[in-house]
């Protein structure tokens, strides 16, 4: 009996462990247990800090990334992919570096950091002739729609500020797009990317105006959270040698001419 007992009580110890362990494969996925393989470098068509010209990638930051690479001994090939896409896979998959990333209280556990790449403003903005001015964000919860590109920054800064009048947008030419064509009322947009968006769907700053500016924004390299730290700190330690030696400030001088680099 004692024999049994005891082929018993193993028994009921592995389903235990079995149990447990496909509860946690559920709860976290199979990349949960997964070893970083080789560097992901992601980033999305956003001009002029990333965009795809005759196959090849310009900007700003892929300008940028590209050299810190160089300096870093790295040589990942960079994958342009809808921003919601590489969003997620940066907050799913170890070992992946998304660029640019806006660095917001929201996110900041999300990842680790690497920057910054660049500082803007970030504004609501309406078709020319609303006569639309704000003293504070609370004022655009009386609008019909704010249009904002999913899985944005600019998503979870207005929703922490309890708007919840949104409309999603695939991404940043769609939401101008819909903006020009009455399909809202407001956009909340980046100064230094809001005149080739305009450029991109034929028209221009002139065909909107300024409402409210309510956040200063700093982008960066966001990796997640599977990714060694020891590179993490090796494309920041690039980067800060870029700044030292004037390498950066040419870039960003190249890009956004008159805008003080950070």
């Amino acid at each position: 009996m004692h024999g049994w007992d005891s082929i018993v009580r193993r028994r009921r110890r592995w389903a235990l462990g079995a149990a447990l362990a496909a509860a946690l494969a559920g709860a976290f996925g199979d990349t949960a247990f997964a070893q970083p393989g080789p560097l992901q470098v992601l980033t999305e068509e956003y001009p002029p800090l990333s965009f795809t010209r005759d196959g090849k990638l310009h900007g700003l930051a892929a300008e940028t990334v590209e050299e810190i690479q160089r300096r870093a001994g790295s040589s990942a090939p960079v994958q342009v992919l809808p921003w919601a896409r590489a969003y997620q896979l940066a907050q799913s998959q170890p070992n992946v570096a998304l660029f640019s990333t806006a660095r917001t209280p929201e996110r900041e556990k999300l990842f680790l950091w690497a920057g910054p790449l660049f500082v803007g403003k970030t504004s609501l903005y309406a078709r020319r002739g609303s006569g639309l001015q704000y003293a504070s964000l609370s004022e655009a919860a009386a609008v019909d729609a704010i249009i904002v590109p999913r899985e944005d920054y600019k998503v979870q800064l207005l929703k922490a500020a309890g708007l919840n009048n949104l409309l999603l947008a695939n991404n940043h030419e769609q939401m101008v797009r819909m903006l020009l064509t009455g399909r809202g009322t407001l956009i909340a947009a980046n100064n230094l990317t809001l005149p080739a968006l305009l450029e991109g769907v034929g028209a221009g700053l002139q065909d909107l105006e300024l409402v409210h500016t309510f956040h200063r924004s700093e982008a960066y390299v966001a990796f997640s959270l599977g990714t060694p730290e020891a590179t993490v700190r090796s494309w920041q330690a690039a980067l800060d040698s870029m700044k030292r030696d004037g390498s950066f400030a040419r870039i960003y001088a190249r890009w956004l001419p008159g805008e003080a680099p950070p």
